[in-house]
């Protein structure tokens, strides 16, 4: 996602990771960046090369968006915006051939964002019962619950959200739980304070709310960890906290690491026993930070293991490859894959000088995909050296991260101007069975 477009995480085992993820379903993308937010896939069946002949099929959407699809059971989940934001859509469509099933339209109002955000860029979350959607403007902030077949469930009114940029967080699952957070811009009343909350998945009733220190607004979609005692513990991100860890199944606030001076974006990311995260601005100035967990309290003085600075991302979630962790900037098409074992950056590579990066990169097999605002689908190696493998162009620009489901990616592109979006499904993989 975006500037305010929530951005993601990664992890530190693929075997721990499927803790937190629903055994009964195959499906591999049902939150922002799949899996507990990881953007790791192990599909065989998608190309490193392809062009629009190798599409199973490119259908239009109604609206512009920039969040990602979700999956379950054959069907696609996705949010658009119609009329500059004063409509707001929840869509369903066939992951065999992207007809549309149904579509929700929610009565929003027109405001003022940030120029690479849309009024859809926060991904849903989806479970074996409902699809969890957020929507927000600067009279109301409103999570929603809805079945399978698009009927409304319940809804939970987060109060009002300020930022100039818009909202694009995400709300992610854990146990019973729905979890979505609510930091925003300094200038926010005391009605609108700033939080981070989880309700019942299935009432919509608040369970608990923890209190959040305002700086500026933060776009970081959380992620689980356990600790070495096996406990589950829940990984944010933002400028008032840095890099912070709370009980999720109570928010209680463990520690944090007040390590960053400017805007979180990025989304948090957990690998080999690290946490990391990003700031920065549109300005520059950004850098990423990994933290050793542990401790209690103010963690700051004690805990940070190293960071780095040289074109680290402000919006785009890294992903990781075991001990390695690889990062596209924002600007300048720039990657780098960072050694987390020696702290520090083995190889910086200037992919292509024009290309700039809002969607966050995943791992397919071994391969790292990133889409950049040009819609240009860079595909590199997940090693230790630099190969660039691919470079295949969708065509259109697009904002939006890959998802990958049943064998297959869905890449999401747009138009300036247009009041519509495209979605792309390519591979070779099968489509599970309703």
């Amino acid at each position: 996602m975006p500037i305010q477009r929530s951005a993601l995480a990664s992890v530190f085992s693929i075997a721990l990771v499927t803790l937190f993820i629903d055994a009964a379903t195959a499906q591999e993308w049902t939150r922002f960046r799949g899996p507990n937010g990881t953007g790791l896939s192990d599909a065989k069946t998608i190309p490193v090369k392809f062009s629009e002949s190798d599409y199973n099929w490119k259908v239009k959407l109604p609206g512009v968006g920039h969040s990602q699809p979700v999956f379950w059971g054959g069907k696609i989940f996705i949010t658009s915006a119609l009329k500059k934001g004063a409509e707001r859509l929840v869509l369903c469509l066939d992951e065999k051939d992207g007809k549309t099933l149904w579509i929700k339209r929610l009565t929003n109002k027109t405001h003022g964002k940030h120029r690479l955000n849309s009024y859809a860029s926060a991904t849903p979350a989806v479970d074996k019962d409902s699809i969890y959607v957020s929507f927000a403007n600067s009279d109301k902030y409103v999570l929603y619950a809805y079945g399978h077949k698009g009927e409304p469930k319940w809804e939970y009114d987060l109060g009002e959200f300020t930022s100039r940029h818009g909202q694009a967080l995400s709300p992610m699952l854990f146990e019973d739980l729905v979890i979505i957070g609510k930091e925003q811009g300094r200038d926010s009343p005391e009605s609108a304070s700033s939080f981070i909350v989880a309700v019942d998945k299935k009432t919509g009733r608040e369970r608990w709310k923890a209190p959040r220190n305002t700086k500026t607004v933060s776009y970081s979609t959380p992620c689980i960890f356990e600790t070495k005692d096996g406990e589950p513990r829940l990984l944010c991100n933002s400028q008032a906290h840095g890099i912070s860890c709370l009980d999720p199944r109570t928010g209680k606030m463990i520690w944090w690491n007040e390590c960053f001076d400017k805007r979180s974006v990025s989304s948090a990311v957990f690998v080999n026993g690290l946490a990391f995260g990003s700031c920065g601005s549109g300005g520059g100035g950004n850098y990423l930070v990994g933290v050793r967990p542990g401790g209690k309290g103010d963690v700051s003085k004690t805990h940070e293991a190293f960071r780095i600075r040289n074109s680290a991302p402000y919006v785009p979630t890294p992903v990781a490859e075991g001990h390695l962790l690889f990062t596209f900037s924002d600007r300048g098409g720039i990657a780098s894959c960072i050694d987390t074992k020696a702290g520090k950056a083995l190889w910086q590579k200037r992919v292509n000088r024009e290309l700039s990066f809002s969607g966050s990169p995943v791992n397919v097999n071994r391969r790292i995909y990133c889409v950049s605002d040009q819609g240009k689908v860079v595909v590199i190696a997940a090693s230790a050296e630099y190969n660039l493998l691919a470079e295949n162009d969708l065509g259109e620009p697009s904002r939006c991260t890959p998802a990958i489901s049943n064998g297959r990616m869905y890449l999401r592109t747009f138009n300036e101007g247009a009041d519509y979006t495209h979605l792309i499904s390519v591979g070779g993989g099968k489509v599970a069975k309703k």
